[in-house]
């Protein structure tokens, strides 16, 4: 289709059409990205309300144990469906995946608009089960049943049916987006652009959205068979059982399907959100170290393994549900097979800096401590991933503390240095520097301060998701101490939050203006004519492409980057396969 007719299709003619019922991939981020943060919000909001509890035991009168379990599981559900999900998919996947891959929009815009809205959808859905009888569920982010739907567990009538309805919601835009991610990188890369010339950030979402294709059905089928379970007293999950000293209609169900169907889906759901933070933070230390990405198909063959292996070490998970113990040992060794790729990619980055012209800028900085997270967050899941180990260690404070490094804190750096990195794009203006190393080191620094302890507290044999732990003799006054010290870190790293916000908001008209290309960034989406982009993205013609998205530094060349249009002369083509013995660019 000519540009001209595409344009006069689909273009917006209104305010509605231009910034509500937007079918623009650039808007359409945007939306995504507000509604992820103002949810995500209220998740740091319900972390800070536990660790009132868990620093200051009894301080607080509104916070019982039926309002802590609801906090609890709420924060969880928000934080790893409707924040991290939809941003790295939804905001990043949206805005990035045409600009990077030379489009001028995705494959199916109206899709696109559908998937935002009927996310938006869910997180109202979400949100409502806080103001219906009995409040929202209080099962567990995990929503294990029987207890998820039983009397007794806060939120078991209303909470847990429209947490329900809400996931089911939100995978229906899910699978509406993510088929339109796959089939714009597949169908619309511009002239040159080949498989092997996409940056990674591209290849880190792309086999994302794979993963979330393959994994949220188990979710999907398990969220409809709890839901009739609970509403027509089904038996899928729920197995013969007495509760309140009254025999209920279940009969034959299995609970371990439930979390079988559930760790189905929460392993791959982990790389979902991963894949991307890899792929981002692979552009962000290229471009902010001056250097070619090493190891570049090799980094592409660890995004494809690890999609590959996160579809076989779920009952990790499970290793105290009773397993067969030759299962046990199938899943541990599958789990530390998928560190090897993982560890892979570790390597690239820190050669990729070796000897770099680092330029430490806000963006960098995330960069680097997301490095520093996620390693350590790996090492302590080597020791969850090993049966042995894992059994002692289960439900303590030691799961908690790797999970979020790992699940929670790195990557959320990655979304901060995405954001920091992304925004003069998307506005045309720069976030202010000052506000933003303020954000990063109280950020970083205060992570640390909060999850590492936990670690200790683990080994301590400290229990999660409990109120209260008054009475055990095992937990030694030190260790109450070190809670209070983890809820004041809380508290003000939830604080510098708000500089964030405020920084993104202020930016906006008085930040300093950008101009085009203001990190001298090799790959596609910055060589649009018009910083904002325009509507179609490229103008009249669509960009050609030579060479790869990491061109920098090259010997001889006007520039310490060459973009990935120049034309064929500037040199930078991307390094051949095997170009000498031992080499794997």
């Amino acid at each position: 289709m000519a540009y001209a007719d595409d344009a006069a299709h689909h273009g917006p003619q209104s305010f509605w059409t231009r910034y509500i019922w937007s079918q623009d991939h650039k808007v359409i981020a945007v939306q995504y990205t507000l509604v992820a943060i103002v949810v995500g919000l209220i998740g740091v909001t319900l972390s800070n309300l536990m660790r009132m509890q868990l620093g200051f035991p009894g301080r607080f009168d509104f916070i019982d144990a039926n309002r802590y379990y609801q906090f609890v599981t709420m924060h969880g559900m928000i934080m790893v469906i409707y924040l991290l999900t939809a941003l790295f998919l939804g905001g990043f996947g949206n805005y990035l995946i045409p600009l990077m891959v030379g489009a001028r929009d995705m494959v199916f815009p109206f899709l696109n608009m559908l998937s935002f809205w009927v996310y938006f959808l869910s997180v109202l859905v979400l949100l409502a089960s806080f103001f219906v009888p009995g409040g929202p569920t209080g099962a567990g982010w995990t929503l294990y049943p029987p207890q998820a739907i039983l009397p007794g567990t806060p939120g078991h009538d209303w909470g847990i049916i429209l947490m329900l309805v809400s996931l089911l919601i939100f995978i229906v835009a899910a699978t509406m987006g993510g088929l339109n991610y796959v089939t714009t990188v597949l169908q619309a890369r511009t002239e040159g652009m080949t498989m092997l010339r996409m940056p990674l950030a591209v290849w880190g979402i792309f086999m994302a959205t794979i993963l979330a294709l393959l994994a949220f059905p188990a979710l999907f089928v398990s969220g409809v068979m709890m839901l009739l379970d609970k509403t027509l007293d089904t038996s899928f999950f729920m197995p013969a059982v007495v509760s309140m000293g009254q025999q209920l209609n279940y009969k034959g169900g299995s609970p371990l399907l439930f979390q079988h169907l559930f760790w189905f889906f929460g392993h791959p759901e982990v790389y979902i959100v991963a894949l991307p933070a890899f792929g981002i933070v692979s552009d962000l230390i290229s471009v902010h170290s001056r250097k070619s990405i090493f190891g570049y198909r090799t980094m592409v063959w660890a995004i494809l393994a690890i999609g590959v292996l996160s579809v076989v070490v779920w009952a990790h998970h499970m290793f105290v549900s009773g397993m067969n113990p030759y299962f046990g040992f199938f899943f541990a060794t599958t789990t530390l097979i998928i560190a090897v790729p993982t560890a892979i990619k570790v390597y690239n980055w820190v050669i990729t800096l070796w000897q770099g012209d680092i330029h430490f800028s806000v963006p960098m900085l995330f960069a680097i401590a997301f490095i520093s997270t996620f390693v350590i967050g790996g090492l302590t899941g080597l020791f969850l991933g090993n049966v042995s180990v894992d059994i002692p260690l289960s439900n303590t404070y030691f799961v908690v503390a790797h999970f979020h490094m790992v699940m929670g804190v790195s990557p959320i750096l990655v979304v901060f240095g995405g954001i920091y990195h992304w925004y003069p794009k998307v506005t045309g203006r720069l976030l202010n520097d000052t506000l933003g190393r303020i954000h990063f080191w109280i950020t970083f620094v205060g992570t640390y301060a909060i999850f590492f302890p936990m670690h200790y507290l683990g080994i301590l044999g400290m229990p999660r998701r409990y109120y209260a732990w008054q009475g055990y003799d095992f937990i030694p006054e030190s260790a109450h101490t070190l809670n209070m010290y983890i809820s004041i870190a809380a508290f003000i790293v939830a604080a510098a939050q708000l500089l964030f916000i405020f920084n993104l908001a202020w930016s906006v008209r008085r930040g300093q203006p950008a101009g085009a290309n203001p990190w001298r960034a090799a790959s596609l989406e910055w060589q649009t004519p018009q910083t904002p982009p325009a509507h179609g993205n490229w103008g009249a013609h669509l960009p050609v492409v030579y060479r790869w998205a990491y061109a920098y530094s090259v010997p001889g060349a006007k520039e310490d980057f060459i973009a990935q249009n120049a034309p064929p002369d500037a040199g930078g083509s991307e390094p051949e396969p095997h170009a000498r013995r031992g080499a794997v660019a």
